[in-house]
């Protein structure tokens, strides 16, 4: 299938024009055969000399699909065995590339796309994405999660000039890494109630359509998780397309608000290791046990209003929790950079009281902890902090220390000026 991203840029009913900046998505059996084709012969002629960034594990499922392309490239393989995208990565790449580099060619999943992109921005050079694995929503991103310095951050990056998708590649791929783009997926449960909350609550700009965009998405996914996690090629199909989907949504909106929150907290939360040590977890597998944990929390919080239990309190200075786990890793300048100002000094106490009806009204519109587990256990997702090597122990100071790993407001920041009853 060809996306016609003309479809997205275009004036919208919020009131914004979004700007698309990848011009060509192919998603499809043989797709990498339409690359090789516009490298000879089409749109990418004009790049003499490209750079092809792969590990080690997906130069070995792409080597011989892509042989011609490979031939084409300065080829740099970077060991897949505890790659991170950060900077000790970038250096790797940067001490690699030659000068005259005017086009990269990513081919991997999240975390070489995550380095590719954000060295075309500061090379200021253009770059394709060629997924090998269905396994996270942002290879159309415009923005980096990246690792500097031991703190997990969203930096300034580019969206590729054009994806290419090849079936034959991505819906081979091991089952964990298809399992961790369905929990991409679904954690968007999480991530649109969010921003709903927050835009209610402080007028926080939010887009209808795109909203109707990321809800398709899980739709999608939703109704062929079974497919999904057998490898059915037209069932992983429409996974990348779901994941492609919510990646233009980060696009038009210019930052990943639609496609992450409190769910994505934790998992970075988890990645910087404050509260933990090194995880054998992929982002994805983060992401679904993140979601249930939210979810659960979520779904207390609205019971609680529901029966009248939930109170207004003042916001608790957390800076002793802070400087007691950031602190020891010496993030804790960092950490008080990224939140200050405090986010909830942004909601007006009495507008919140008026909202939390409604607020409990959207949660309970969210599925069920059963409903979503079930469909977590189909694709194969993580779905228990023991799966990816924590215990229930972590969990409350995890919800707590979670919301300041990044500066957007979750109603699980909300939260701390919510005092429950009864419990």
């Amino acid at each position: 299938m060809r996306v016609d991203t003309d479809d997205f840029g275009r004036p919208c009913r919020c009131g914004r024009e979004h700007h698309i900046e990848v011009k060509e998505i192919i998603i499809e059996e043989g797709a990498v055969k339409k690359l090789e084709e516009a490298m000879s012969d089409g749109f990418l002629k004009e790049y003499i000399s490209p750079l092809l960034i792969c590990d080690t594990n997906t130069l070995k499922a792409t080597e011989e699909c892509m042989e011609d392309i490979y031939d084409r490239c300065q080829v740099l393989t970077l060991d897949a065995e505890g790659l991170h995208a950060d900077e000790h990565a970038v250096e790797i790449v940067e001490n690699y590339m030659e000068e005259d580099i005017d086009l990269i060619l990513a081919v991997g999943s999240g975390t070489i796309h995550d380095i590719s992109r954000y060295l075309a921005y500061q090379y200021k050079i253009p770059f394709i994405s060629v997924p090998t694995a269905a396994s996270v929503d942002g290879f159309v991103s415009n923005v980096a999660a990246m690792t500097w310095k031991g703190l997990k951050k969203t930096v300034p990056a580019v969206a590729p000039l054009a994806v290419f998708a090849d079936t034959d590649i991505f819906a081979h791929a091991p089952r964990r890494l298809t399992a961790s783009g369905v929990s991409d997926l679904l954690g968007k449960y999480i991530c649109l109630a969010d921003w709903k909350i927050a835009s209610l609550l402080t007028g926080e700009y939010i887009c209808s359509e795109i909203i109707e965009m990321e809800e398709k998405a899980l739709k999608t996914v939703c109704s062929c998780v079974k497919g999904i996690a057998s490898g059915q090629p037209e069932d992983c199909e429409k996974l990348m397309y779901a994941l492609i989907l919510s990646g233009l949504a980060m696009q038009m909106v210019g930052n990943s608000r639609p496609a992450s929150c409190a769910e994505h907290h934790l998992s970075h939360l988890w990645e910087m290791e404050v509260v933990n040590g090194p995880l054998d977890a992929l982002h994805g597998e983060k992401v679904s046990v993140g979601t249930l944990l939210v979810l659960r929390e979520y779904k207390r919080l609205a019971r609680a209003i529901r029966e009248g239990r939930c109170q207004l309190k003042a916001c608790e200075e957390d800076s002793a929790l802070l400087e007691k786990y950031f602190g020891s890793k010496g993030l804790l300048e960092g950490i008080q950079k990224e939140n200050d100002p405090e986010l909830l000094r942004e909601i007006n106490p009495s507008r919140l009281a008026d909202c939390l009806e409604m607020i409990a009204e959207m949660i309970e519109e969210l599925p069920e902890e059963e409903e979503l587990f079930h469909l977590m256990e189909l694709a194969g997702c993580k779905k228990s902090v023991y799966e990816i090597g924590l215990t229930d122990e972590i969990v409350p100071v995890s919800l707590r220390l979670a919301p300041y790993v990044r500066r957007r407001l979750s109603f699980l920041r909300v939260s701390r000026l919510l005092d429950v009853k009864g419990e």
